[in-house]
């Protein structure tokens, strides 16, 4: 069949459930000139699928996975193979033995109530009615999820490679891929040792051979295999007469890293309690070569029951009946995990036409393989891919030796109970300000992001906390939490401030075309005298927000531009013409915000420029010296207050940060971390993108109309014109706690009328107004209206308020 532009040929690298759900996917929309290669036998090729045990349990911290797992359920439950069911739906159960996992549960009730997924925390009772072979004297509760089950991803496997080949896909076995051919820029075709197949697009859905694959397009695959204990014990008595596959829910012990579902009269045990077992994936052997070196399969390792010993104890305590019974059979399963537990997916722009769908579980995989259809066919995907996009990590988390490590966490963590805050303890610190010496020496409280160690609260700060009428806090709120933030948000709205905003990604963006393309690609008007700042949005062809922006407008063909992720750089870069130059200047540049009524008698004593407010207004950017430092001023403010965003050159930083220092003393200055920064900046109800705001929501939905010129032309301006601004169907809205003692954190469900009908994206105490702002995605309500938060599995009362909550006239940062 030849290529055409409506059905390019596509060529799926691996046989596995991602290739054959994607194979599927895309040809029920149309492109059905696809071949999916396979180096080992099919139906079952020897990667993780054919050995997955194949418990889905859909809720997640992560709304995409959640999705990605309810999708999956809802495709599985249709399919059947040999008039076998795909999926069981048996249901899921997460066992308590302490208070901290019950209290967890409660929370993964909330992230089920945020994102749509039946569930309910439950008695140990209860638990003991679920699963009669637990000892419920150690059971404080449970969580159950009725839709969760098992999903058999051989059978899903083939019921949609069946269904992809009615429709005219096909499925080649026993081809290694050996190389992969390109021409200027673009991928051409794909190398195997029988042949060479043509291709516009080929995607790597190859498990834990996806860095073999990456390094032959030269692209990066940061992703690490490792081995996982699975073992099946003999048959169990009280298990017998039972025909059915299973009966009870799947079944989760994570105070002991351990889960567990019935195979009719025996029971199938994983763990996640040993050390990590970590795999070269440029090692492991082909089907072939792992047959003949006594491996089921390439992905089946043999056990190691020296791991297992310890775990054996916790499974025969929770079930007493396994104390009559010993293991039967058992291995070790080979599966994939990157730096942050998420899959990696996207086309790379080093290569165009080869897309990465790694690092993917059974539970997701119908999900993620729908979202890649859509991106490739439609050009974007319905869902919001921002946690998933193979761009996030930062080249600094890129190295072998940090996603070997950072994987190798991740499977320590996959059951632990994780603060939203807690940070991943290794490798650090490992991208650090010029500043950081001196934050060590005022007692930062280090936390990570990208790499970047933030100070969150100085303790060189605690006495300006004594005193503080503050409500307490419980235990979990209280974690990675001071009241020394309170005193450094005090500290900002009364005198002055240094924060460091060095972590902000900087871009350098020149060139004849400059002015013109970042007008183009962003909505608001860009097209203003050099000295201007603005305020915008990158748009997808959709409409949706994929990301905002600051641009500063440094001379006629050169701008600064404050972006986000890096996915914003790999935006910018894939439509820049050639007379644009888009340069990452981050890391070798750094960034104070100095905020607070006294900023400018802080400042103006160390320029020989005027920093009035009539001579520097806001959104106005000039360079000029602070003392000995050349740097890039902007009179911007994230926390609501007067003050200047102060940008110099690393080797000079740590100059401008002691300049800054020594010249605040007698006003009272402080250093304030980004706890502080957080409580500020939803006081004035700025928004932050990615956890307020993603590509599933329009400038309209999000608040964000203002920064939008629809009469000029700007990529998203026609799909954006499509919709009716004043008749959106949800709105980002800010919401004020009743008790001024409670807290929310984000992430929670919000009731309405005693139904759910959104979440809370950022949350955070407003010390300034005395009560917790909670912003949230909810159908339009009018201001006053009584909403309640679910926290811990409590109903918080809430009303809906007007913003921006402080300061509403802006008579703070125009002065």
């Amino acid at each position: 069949m030849s290529s055409t532009p409506e059905n390019p040929r596509v060529v799926i690298i691996g046989a596995g459930i991602v290739g054959c759900s994607l194979a599927d996917e895309l040809t029920a929309r149309g492109w059905t000139d696809v071949t999916v290669l396979e180096q080992g036998p099919l139906p079952a090729p020897g990667g993780s699928t054919s050995h997955a045990p194949g418990l889905v349990f859909q809720t997640s911290p992560s709304r995409t996975l959640t999705l990605f797992a309810r999708y999956t359920v809802e495709k599985f439950r249709s399919l059947e193979a040999d008039g076998v069911p795909c999926f069981d739906p048996v249901g899921g159960l997460e066992l308590a033995t302490t208070p901290e996992r019950l209290a967890e549960l409660h929370r993964r009730a909330g992230y089920a109530a945020s994102w749509g997924i039946r569930g309910e925390v439950v008695s140990a009772a209860r638990c003991k009615e679920l699963w009669p072979l637990i000892d419920e004297s150690i059971v404080l509760g449970g969580f159950h999820t009725p839709d969760d089950g098992l999903a058999r991803a051989l059978l899903a496997s083939r019921a949609q490679m069946d269904r992809a080949v009615a429709r005219g896909a096909r499925f080649l076995d026993r081809h290694t891929v050996t190389g992969i051919e390109k021409e200027n820029g673009r991928v051409t075709a794909v190398v195997t040792d029988r042949g060479t197949f043509p291709a516009d697009h080929v995607v790597s859905a190859a498990g834990f051979w996806g860095p073999v694959i990456g390094r032959m397009a030269g692209v990066d695959v940061p992703l690490q295999p490792l081995a996982h204990q699975y073992a099946k014990t003999r048959p169990l008595a009280e298990l017998g007469g039972h025909r059915r596959e299973a009966t009870r829910p799947i079944l989760r012990f994570q105070d002991r890293d351990l889960y567990f579902r019935e195979h009719t009269d025996r029971i199938g045990i994983g763990s996640y309690a040993h050390r990590p077992l970590a795999v070269d994936p440029f090692a492991v052997p082909a089907y072939d070569e792992a047959r003949a070196q006594d491996l089921d399969m390439p992905s089946s390792y043999p056990f190691t029951p020296e791991d297992w010993a310890p775990s054996w104890e916790d499974c025969r305590r929770l079930i007493p009946a396994l104390c009559a019974t010993e293991i039967d059979t058992g291995f070790n399963g080979v599966f994939s995990f990157t730096p942050d537990g998420m899959p990696v997916l996207g086309e790379s722009r080093d290569l165009r036409g080869f897309w990465l769908a790694e690092a993917v579980w059974v539970t997701h995989s119908a999900g993620v393989a729908k979202a890649v259809a859509e991106w490739l066919v439609d050009g974007r995907p319905s869902l919001d891919l921002h946690e998933c996009d193979l761009t996030r990590f930062e080249e600094a988390q890129r190295s072998p030796a940090y996603v070997r490590d950072r994987g190798a966490q991740q499977f320590v963590e996959v059951y632990d109970v994780i603060h939203p805050l807690q940070p991943l303890e290794h490798p650090r610190p490992l991208r650090v300000s010029p500043f950081h010496a001196r934050q060590e020496r005022l007692g930062a409280y280090l936390l990570e992001g990208g790499g970047w160690e933030r100070p969150h609260w100085y303790e060189a700060n605690a006495a300006l906390a004594e005193g503080l009428d503050l409500p307490e806090r419980d235990a979990w709120s209280a974690r990675h939490w001071s009241p020394i933030a309170a005193a450094e948000a005090k500290a900002t709205r009364e005198r002055v401030a240094l924060y460091d905003m060095t972590p902000l990604r900087r871009l350098e963006v020149t060139g004849p075309g400059a002015l013109g393309f970042l007008d183009r690609m962003t909505t608001n008007n860009l097209r203003k005298k050099p000295g201007a700042v603005t305020y915008t949005l990158l748009l997808d062809h959709s409409g949706g927000i994929r990301s905002d922006l600051t641009v500063a407008r440094l001379g006629p063909d050169r701008f600064q531009v404050g972006a986000n992720s890096p996915a914003d750089l790999d935006w910018l870069l894939r439509h820049a013409p050639d007379d644009v130059h888009i340069t990452d200047v981050t890391s070798g540049t750094c960034c104070i915000g100095v905020w607070g009524p006294l900023a400018r008698d802080l400042v103006q004593p160390l320029t020989r420029d005027d920093f009035s407010h009539e001579a520097f207004g806001y959104f106005r950017v000039r360079r000029t010296y602070i003392g000995h430092v050349p740097v890039t001023a902007m009179r911007l403010s994230y926390v609501g207050e007067l003050g200047w965003e102060l940008y110099t050159t690393a080797d000079l930083g740590l100059r401008l940060w002691d300049t800054l220092w020594e010249a605040g003393r007698h006003l009272g200055v402080i250093a304030a971390g980004r706890s502080a920064f957080n409580s500020l900046r939803l006081e004035k109800g700025y928004r932050a993108w990615g956890v307020d705001m993603t590509d599933e929501h329009t400038p309209y939905e999000a608040g964000l109309g203002f920064a939008v010129r629809p009469d000029k032309e700007f990529v998203g301006r026609d799909a954006l014109r499509a919709r009716d601004a004043g008749n959106v169907t949800r709105r980002l809205t800010p919401l004020l706690l009743d008790d001024p003692a409670a807290v929310v954190l984000g992430k929670e469900p919000v009731f309405v009328d005693g139904a759910p009908a959104g979440y809370v994206t950022s949350a955070s105490y407003g010390y300034t107004i005395g009560r917790c702002v909670a912003y949230a995605w909810l159908p339009p309500l009018p201001t006053g209206t009584a909403v309640h938060i679910e926290y811990f599995g409590e109903k918080v009362p809430a009303t809906v308020a007007e913003e921006p909550l402080f300061d509403p006239k802006m008579t703070r940062i125009r002065r």
